[in-house]
C-alpha cells in the first residue's frame, strides 16, 4: 500500500495517533483553543492591577490606536459583535477610561472616546508586551512570526 493508503487506512481504524485524523493532538482547533486560553492566562495576573480584563485590553489597545471610534469601527477592528462589546465599554465607561455619546452627525452611531484617564492607562501598559514575552518564554521575533501566521489564519477564516 502507498502511503497515502495506509494512512487512510489507519485513520479509519483508530491506528498511530500520528495518521490519525481525528487524533486530538492532531487538531488545529484543538491547538488554538488551548494556546489561546493560555495565553489569555498569561496576560490575567499581568492586567489586573491596571483593573483590566482581556476583552477591556484589547478595546483599550484599539482606542489607544485611534480615539474617538464608533461602536462599529470598534466591533470590526475587534471583530466583536455589538452585544458583545456593549458591556465592556460600560464596565469601561464606569471605571472612566472612556465616554460613550451620540455621533453629531448621526444619531444612530454611538461615538467612544478616551478619557484624560484612559489616556493615561497607556503608559502603564508599555509594561504589559515585555512581560508576555518574558512569562512565554519566547523572544519577540518567536511571536511576531506567529502572530503573522494566525493572522494568516484568521485571512483564510474570513475568506472561507
Amino acid at each position: 500500500m502507498n502511503d497515502i493508503t495506509t494512512s487512510a487506512t489507519s485513520a479509519r481504524s483508530g491506528g498511530d495517533a500520528d495518521d490519525d485524523l481525528l487524533a486530538l493532538e492532531n487538531q488545529v482547533c484543538f491547538a488554538l483553543a488551548v494556546a489561546a486560553r493560555g495565553v489569555i492566562g498569561v496576560y490575567r495576573p499581568i492586567l489586573e492591577p491596571l483593573g483590566l480584563t482581556h476583552p477591556q485590553y484589547l478595546v483599550m489597545l484599539a482606542l489607544w490606536q485611534r480615539s474617538p471610534r464608533t461602536v462599529r469601527d470598534l466591533g470590526e477592528a475587534l471583530q466583536l459583535e455589538p452585544a458583545t462589546l456593549s458591556p465592556l465599554l460600560k464596565r469601561l465607561e464606569a471605571q472612566g477610561y472612556l465616554t460613550r455619546e451620540r455621533n453629531a452627525r448621526d444619531e444612530r452611531a454611538l461615538d467612544v472616546a478616551l478619557t484624560d484617564a484612559g489616556r493615561a492607562l497607556r503608559a502603564r501598559a508599555l509594561e504589559i508586551p515585555p512581560q508576555v514575552v518574558d512569562r512565554l518564554g519566547m523572544s519577540v521575533d518567536e511571536l511576531g512570526s506567529l502572530r503573522d501566521r494566525l493572522t494568516e489564519v484568521i485571512a483564510a477564516v474570513q475568506r472561507a
